[in-house]
């Protein structure tokens, strides 16, 4: 608008009632309104009452001129406004402006997250982290495997997430087992039944998504659950190294602990019939039974300790 426009001038009226959203700080009583006729025309300003508040809103002095020629000059459009501002200070928290841009504000949010999603960065994943971002290789040079491997798990026993220290031969087995079978169908053990999660690999990186999320989102199902392998001393110090991201609003720790164990015994294992599973999910999906694996599970015990936290 053009300096010195009544459209200014409301806006002023606006702040200097400074009316109560939930985003501002301070509400001021603002405005003591001087009836025309009952005043001497010489005390027909604009008066406020000497709020400290309301005195410190840098839209006071700036518009406090403008104000009184507005009162003084078109009494009956001033009234107007006044009343308008009275009307919104009535308006629940839901039919304020304010509130109203907050809601557009959390869409664009929103917006914003979906994009990022598209773009493989979605929620806090990291995207191509590598082992020296988190280590110093230099220092680590002369160490043995089993201290890397115990530097490795201190370090991350204090963080909200899983870790594991694979030796090579076992590793090796899994990597090679996913490239001809890159998905399988785990279950995490719950409070009343089983909830199961899809793990799909890519390269060194294991994301598990639940079930119900691919039904409901196909291919663009977010990763609720990632597993990074670090193979950068798999040949000199003969371990690889494992940590995880999560996203705690639909797991927990000790569930990504369960599905990470589940790995092993699926993908790790000396046993023909419990890999077998994994390869009849990938090449004849229509003879796959989800009951096999849960009974695996049970079989193993490492859903035992979880189902009781489960949510």
């Amino acid at each position: 608008m053009q300096d010195g426009s009544d459209g200014k001038m409301a806006a002023a009226i606006v702040q200097m009632s400074c009316l109560y959203r939930g985003m501002l700080a301070v509400r001021a009583t603002g405005i003591r309104t001087l009836i025309p006729g009952l005043v001497p025309l010489q005390f027909r300003a604009f008066s406020l009452r000497k709020e400290p508040e309301l005195e410190e809103n840098p839209y006071f002095s700036k518009y406090q001129d403008k104000i009184q020629k507005l009162r003084s000059a078109k009494p009956q459009e001033f009234k107007a406004r006044v009343e308008n501002r009275h009307k919104a200070k009535k308006d629940v928290l839901g039919h304020s402006k304010q509130a109203e841009f907050v809601r557009l504000m959390e869409q664009e949010l929103e917006q914003k997250e979906k994009m990022a999603a598209s773009d493989g960065k979605s929620g806090g994943f990291t995207k191509n982290k590598t082992l020296d971002s988190i280590l110093d290789l230099d220092m680590i040079r002369d160490k043995t495997g089993e201290e890397i491997a115990e530097l490795w798990m201190n370090y991350y026993s204090t963080k909200d997430t899983i870790s594991a220290v694979i030796p090579t031969p076992m590793y090796e087995l899994i990597l090679s087992r996913s490239k001809s079978c890159q998905m399988f169908l785990y279950a995490l053990p719950q409070k009343e039944g089983y909830e199961f999660f899809l793990g799909q690999w890519s390269g060194h990186e294991l994301h598990f998504t639940s079930l119900i999320n691919v039904q409901m989102h196909g291919e663009n199902a977010p990763s609720q659950l990632i597993l990074y392998h670090y193979a950068d001393l798999k040949d000199q110090k003969g371990v690889v190294l494992m940590t995880a991201e999560l996203d705690p609003k639909n797991i927990t720790v000790h569930q990504a602990q369960c599905l990470a164990n589940q790995v092993q015994l699926f993908y790790g294992t000396q046993r023909k019939e419990t890999y077998r599973l994994v390869e009849t999910f990938n090449q004849h999906p229509s003879d796959f039974k989800h009951m096999l694996v849960i009974a695996e599970l049970e079989q193993s015990g490492l859903g035992s300790a979880v189902a009781p936290g489960g949510s």
